[in-house]
């Protein structure tokens, strides 16, 4: 089909929390959109009072945004086809399905649930497809008005052809739907709601969207679609037909499809962890797609530069939580300073950080920034490699204390306090210096002397560079560490 202009759309359902796999199509149709210079529509589908949400509605903006996914058009932002909240659009609804009726494109089925039942057992019974099977497919006026008598309500449904439908998959190539596996289907409840058979590809008409870009999961629904909007342009509601593509499914553990229950599916857990959104977004986008054979770290920029629907791959996409944060930590690395400084400071507040507001140091954060940056996975790791600055006392690790505090560690950090107390505390240099000759005074290397200074001081065996810790921390704070690491070992 030939577009002057394309128009995608995302129109999730307000329930629950956004997930990745709902993110990586939100992205690939935001991407394919960019790219092309097209229209990105946002679309809320919340038909279903029973399941839907104003907070995951306000969940979903929040992520949007959060992520740096605009919208063109959709909620908050307007446009020529609103509303585009389908709970305000009833009418419109309401409407085509009595032209659909009215032009024998659709009929009524007073068929029971039970009747249904017995007749799709029969059919699995005798080997048959088990779909539909057209009862009420042809009722006269005589046979409805019985059935109405019989108090019966009727649902509407749609008529398929009974020739095969072809189409043309963005992903998947050419795909072809027997009659037999496509039957008619239902577009209206019996209480007049319509049902998103209905609502999804009437928005999809009147919102004039080019290209439906969604999960595979849908691709089954394809056929009916391509059907209905053959009505619908016939009925002048459509002017064409979008063109279909179906992104692979996003896999989790055992190789099973990634739901909404399992725990790496939230999309919040990876914001409150400190995923910065272009390391998350990078890694989404490699769920199906890829950048080049040697590059998996990239800009959000250089993704839409380069971003065709014709490049995604059919096969399923297993969603690698070391690999995600993998990509988030070298996403981390490309900040500038000041970025990266300003990132963190969420998670050196309340209620990530166990200290109170006011020991928070700013000018000892801003310093220690730069030799954090190479350290952190995601964002919250901050919080642990830099508490010893702003805590009274470093924090407690009974591990780290057994592991360096071995016998002569007294004797040690009695040497290094005498040489630190005299050293240059505006030089991380003079007071390697200091600890080295401390070290030289019992034998040991440089590794194994800072070891138990280093727990004195930061509670822990690893950490960021110990002389520029001890110099930010300043010499008042660390002898007095020493001195209470002195007392514990001698009690």
């Amino acid at each position: 089909m030939a577009n002057a202009h394309i128009r995608v759309r995302f129109c999730p359902s307000p329930t629950g929390n956004p997930h990745v796999g709902l993110v990586r199509t939100a992205l690939f149709n935001w991407a394919f959109a960019r790219h092309h210079q097209g229209t990105m529509v946002f679309r809320i589908e919340d038909t279903d009072a029973a399941r839907d949400s104003e907070e995951s509605y306000n969940q979903l903006l929040d992520s949007l945004r959060w992520l740096g996914l605009d919208w063109d058009e959709g909620p908050e932002v307007g446009g020529p086809h609103a509303p585009y909240r389908q709970s305000q659009r009833m009418d419109i609804y309401r409407d085509v399905a009595e032209k659909l009726l009215a032009g024998g494109y659709a009929y009524h089925c007073y068929c029971t649930t039970e009747e249904l039942d017995a007749r799709r057992d029969a059919a699995r019974a005798a080997g048959k497809p088990s779909g539909y099977d057209g009862h009420c497919r042809e009722l006269s006026a005589e046979q409805k008005a019985a059935y109405e008598a019989e108090g019966r309500t009727a649902i509407v449904r749609f008529r398929m052809p009974d020739e095969p439908i072809t189409f043309t998959d963005l992903v998947r190539g050419e795909l072809t739907f027997t009659p037999d596996n496509v039957p008619d289907y239902g577009i209206v409840r019996a209480n007049g709601a319509p049902l998103y058979t209905l609502v999804n590809p009437v928005d999809d008409a009147l919102m004039e969207i080019t290209h439906v870009l969604r999960g595979e999961d849908l691709l089954s629904s394809t056929p009916r679609q391509i059907a209905l909007y053959k009505a619908l342009i016939e009925l002048g509601v459509a002017k064409e037909t979008p063109a279909f593509g179906h992104l692979p499914y996003v896999m989790g553990e055992g190789n099973k499809k990634l739901s909404k229950r399992d725990p790496q599916a939230s999309l919040n857990i990876y914001r409150e962890r400190g995923f910065l959104p272009e390391g998350l977004l990078n890694y989404l986008s490699l769920l199906g797609w890829s950048f080049s054979a040697d590059q998996d770290v990239f800009s959000i920029a250089e993704m839409v530069g380069k971003f065709e629907i014709s490049d995604v791959n059919a096969n399923p996409a297993r969603f690698d939580l070391k690999k995600a944060e993998s990509i988030n930590a070298d996403h981390i690395r490309m900040l500038d300073v000041k970025a990266f400084t300003e990132a963190c400071e969420p998670w050196l507040t309340a209620p990530h950080a166990n200290w109170a507001p006011e020991d928070f140091d700013r000018a000892a954060w801003e310093a220690i920034a730069p030799h954090t940056q190479t350290r952190l996975t995601v964002l919250s790791d901050i919080t642990a490699n830099v508490d010893f600055l702003f805590l009274a006392e470093p924090v407690e690790d009974e591990a780290s204390w057994a592991k360096a505090m071995k016998e002569g560690s007294d004797a040690l950090l009695r040497t290094a306090r005498e040489k630190l107390e005299p050293a240059d505390w505006t030089s991380p240099e003079s007071l390697k210096e200091a600890v080295l000759a401390a070290g030289e005074a019992h034998g040991l290397k440089l590794g194994k002397a800072q070891a138990p200074v280093r727990v004195a001081v930061t509670g822990r065996t690893v950490g960021l560079p110990l002389f520029e810790s001890l110099e930010i921390l300043g010499k008042e704070k660390t002898l007095a560490r020493i001195d209470a690491a002195l007392a514990k070992l001698a009690g």
